[in-house]
Parts: C-alpha cells; sequence; structure tokens
C-alpha cells in the first residue's frame, strides 16, 4: 500500500442506539435463560452492571440487552441460536476490545470467562478455555513448567490474543501465539459446534491464526502446542527526556542485529520534551543480556538515568509486562512499520506537545519472520516492528484526543509507516482491511462468507464489511 498525504482524522462515531441493525424477530430471553446453564443477566438484574463493562472505560456506554455467562460450548450454542440474526451478537473473553465491539449496544453478550479452565497434557500441550485471561494462561502453564508465548497485560483474553495473531515478549524467539495454535473448538453462526485443525478445516483453521476475533465463530477452547518454560532476563532502561531520536536512531539497527533470543519495544512518551525507555526480555541468563544492554547504550551515546535488569522465571516475567489491572479511559490506534524508518526525528516530532500519548514500537523479526505471509492469515511476518499510538482520555476529553490520535497516525503514513495490526482495532483507521489483511483479505472474506453468510457475527469491522 502506498503511502499518501492525509488531512488529519478522528476516530469514527461510536456505536449508537441508531447504529443497531432493523431485526424482523425477538430473542426470546426466557427462553434462552431455561436452556442454559450459567446465568443471563439482564438490565435490572444483580450483576448485570458489572457484567456488562469492559476494559475501556470509554465504552461505558455500550448497554447490551444481555449478558450470558456461559459454562459451556453448549451454552454458547445455545446463545448464537437464539440471537441469530435477532440481536446484534458478539463473545467477550477479556474485554479489551478497543472500542466495544465485545458489548454490542442492545445485543447479546456471550460471556466466556467462565470457560477459563487451562490443562497441560503429557505432552505438553495446552487446552485452554477461551474465557481464560493471560493470568490464567501464565499461571496454568508454569505450574507445568511450559510457556507459550502471548501478550503482557494480565487481563487480556486468550481468544483475542491467539485469533488477531498474539505478539508479546517471546515471539523474537519463539513465533506468534497463533504459530502454536493446532486445534480451536468454536460454534458455528448456524449452531454447529466443531474443531477447527490443519488437515480438518484447513481454510477455517488458516483464518483463526490472524483473521481477528468475532469473524468466523466464536472460539470456546484452544489447544496450544507450547515449549519448555525457560529462564529469563526482564529489562528497562529509562532514558533522559530530549534524547529520543538518538535512542531510537540506535535502537533500530541493534534490535535488527540482535538474537532472536532477544525482544525489546521502544516506548515513547509524548511531552513538551518527549521521552523514552527500552524495555525488554532476553532468552537466558542476565549475564547473556548485560552485554547486548551495553551494545545499545554504546551505539545512542545516551546513558540512562535508570537501568533495571533482572533473572526471572517464565510466571515473574511475565508478570513483569503484567501493567495495572484497573479499567483505563484510552483512544488507541496502530500502524506497522516494514521496514526501520530512514527519519526517527520526524517520527518523534509527532509526539512532541502530546501529553498523556504514548508511542510503543514493538520489534518483530526472529520467528515471526519464519512463517510465509500466507501460510497463516497474520500478513505482517516480514515487518520490523508494530507501532502503538495509544492516548489516556476522559469522556470531556475523548474527541479532542482522537483527533490527537488521528494526527499521529496520518503523520505516521506520511512518513511511509501504514499498515495496522487487527488486535489494536480502529474504526478510523484508513483502508482498514487492507491495513489489517494485506494479501489475505480475499481468502479471509471467502472464509468468512462460507462459515457466515448470513452474517450473524456482524459487526463494524467485520471481514465481510471489508
Amino acid at each position: 500500500m502506498v503511502a499518501m498525504a492525509r488531512a488529519p482524522l478522528s476516530h469514527a462515531p461510536r456505536e449508537t442506539s441508531a447504529a443497531v441493525a432493523p431485526f424482523k424477530a425477538k430473542v426470546d430471553w426466557d427462553g434462552l435463560r431455561e436452556r442454559m446453564q450459567g446465568p443471563l443477566l439482564r438490565p435490572g438484574n444483580p450483576g448485570f452492571d458489572d457484567a456488562r463493562k469492559l476494559f475501556n472505560l470509554l465504552n461505558d456506554d455500550h448497554i447490551p440487552a444481555a449478558v450470558a455467562q456461559c459454562e459451556s460450548a453448549e451454552d454458547v450454542r445455545q446463545g448464537v441460536l437464539a440471537a441469530a440474526n435477532r440481536a446484534p451478537l458478539a463473545a467477550r473473553s477479556g474485554g479489551h476490545s478497543y472500542v466495544g465491539y465485545s458489548a454490542p449496544h442492545r445485543g447479546l453478550v456471550l460471556d466466556l470467562r467462565r470457560m477459563s479452565a487451562v490443562t497441560v497434557q503429557a505432552d505438553g500441550t495446552a487446552s485452554v478455555g477461551a474465557g481464560a485471561s493471560l493470568r490464567d494462561v501464565y499461571t496454568g502453564l508454569s505450574q507445568a513448567n511450559r510457556c507459550l508465548p502471548g501478550g503482557s497485560c494480565f487481563t487480556v483474553g486468550i481468544s483475542g490474543v491467539a485469533l488477531g495473531g498474539g505478539i508479546g515478549v517471546l515471539q523474537r524467539k519463539f513465533g506468534l501465539t497463533c504459530d502454536h495454535l493446532v486445534s480451536a473448538e468454536l460454534v458455528t453462526a448456524d449452531g454447529r459446534t466443531l474443531t477447527a485443525t490443519a488437515t480438518r478445516t484447513p481454510d477455517l483453521f488458516w483464518a483463526l491464526r490472524g483473521g481477528g476475533g468475532g469473524n468466523f465463530g466464536i472460539v470456546t477452547r484452544f489447544t496450544f502446542a507450547t515449549d519448555p518454560a525457560p529462564a529469563l532476563t526482564v529489562f528497562v532502561l529509562v532514558f533522559p527526556a530530549g534524547k529520543v531520536t538518538e535512542v531510537f536512531t540506535a535502537w533500530q539497527p541493534w534490535i535488527t542485529d540482535a538474537p532472536r533470543e532477544l525482544w525489546a519495544n521502544l516506548n515513547i512518551s509524548g511531552g513538551a520534551v518527549p521521552s523514552c525507555r527500552v524495555a525488554g526480555c532476553f532468552v537466558g541468563p542476565s549475564s547473556g543480556c548485560a552485554p547486548l544492554l551495553d551494545d545499545l547504550i554504546a551505539r545512542a551515546g545516551v546513558i540512562p538515568t535508570r537501568r533495571t535488569v533482572q533473572d526471572r522465571d517464565y510466571f515473574n516475567a511475565m508478570r513483569f509486562f503484567s501493567g495495572k489491572p484497573d479499567r483505563e479511559a484510552f483512544v488507541a490506534s496502530s500502524r506497522v512499520l516494514t521496514s526501520p524508518t530512514p527519519d526517527p526525528g520526524r517520527v518523534v516530532a509527532l509526539l512532541t506537545c502530546r501529553g498523556g500519548m504514548s508511542l510503543i514500537l514493538d520489534a518483530l523479526g526472529g520467528a515471526v519472520a519464519d512463517v510465509g505471509v500466507q501460510q497463516s492469515a497474520f500478513p505482517h511476518r516480514s515487518a520490523f516492528a508494530t507501532a502503538q499510538i495509544y492516548a489516556t482520555a476522559t469522556a470531556a476529553s475523548e474527541d479532542e484526543v482522537t483527533r490527537s490520535v488521528g494526527e499521529v497516525v496520518a503523520g505516521l503514513a506520511d512518513l511511509g509507516i501504514d499498515g495496522g495490526y487487527v488486535n489494536y482495532i480502529d474504526p478510523a483507521l484508513p483502508d482498514w482491511a487492507t491495513c489489517y489483511y494485506g494479501p489475505n483479505l480475499p481468502r479471509l472474506r471467502s472464509v468468512a462468507h462460507d462459515y457466515d453468510p448470513d452474517r450473524v457475527f456482524d459487526f463494524a469491522q467485520s471481514v465481510l464489511r471489508a
């Protein structure tokens, strides 16, 4: 996709009741409640208000008609059959959908969080309930001394991570989360429960590895191949304000040249004088990591104001990156660097005088690039890094913040940095379908049509709307 100059963009309006499709039939909520093993909560029921809320506070205006707290694949099947083409329908795992797609206004939320068991088999494969959080996954695997590459925030759900690809701190060594998928049990739009594998349903299995959540069915259980849990080193280098260009310039060739055991991101904080830090994970002891960090510092010619390096086991290394569990109010988007940018200073300039905004560059490469662009639905195999634009907001400042995020998104495109990562989904991203799926889009459309021809799982950025 060729980058073109664009005017600053603001985010698309959030869903309102006016955006809901005019369904011809009503859902039999009482009948669904009777057929479910888990509770069905409706407005006014105890627990409904807490159950409907997602991670992003800005989505608190999404009021579903019901939240089905599913306890089994059969509960999910009953929910799909009851709501199909009668009400908006979506599955909810961690609830981190940036713009609230997992809580459709006046629709049915199939809340999977009660389906969170993690079981490791003797051969090292792990059965993971689709409602498991990353904390659940890392806890269960670490008890068996196994590991799975995945995201960092502990409250994120495994479903969203895996179905969108699954970038994380171990990806350069072990690949994406979706690269470890062995099979997925899911409920389709017509109420069938099937198991997708590479041999049984090759097109569907391909699509589930990076094609984004909510497009092809509702996964109820994953089976992943895992690796022995390694000893890890975690680190953070905090650099003085005003030195971002120097660090950025050094970071790009440094991480490109680094062994695949090393992963690191560059987090640029906006403000009158932008600042930055480099954080990462090394597969191995700190004695092997220290010379690599010394090399970055020497290349940048900037002494960090703080240097933290710690040896940790798998679970505690993941916890190091877990962040705060509290709900937040934010606006976010993404871009993808297909290669190192030749002008880091111009990227840094986009963050000047944008307090409360971060640009987080997560390095790809290594094992991520071992898989071909069209071998799975995740298209960014040969890219250098993903870029997340993340800005704190309030209900009062949301419009202003969305305009600011849109300006940075457009500014990056003007510098030849386009594309996007579907797990940082953004309704205002120009040409979003091509950005998220690249050359895999036509095949994804075909798979979605095969498994959901009547658009039961429709939402504003579903593959069938691309």
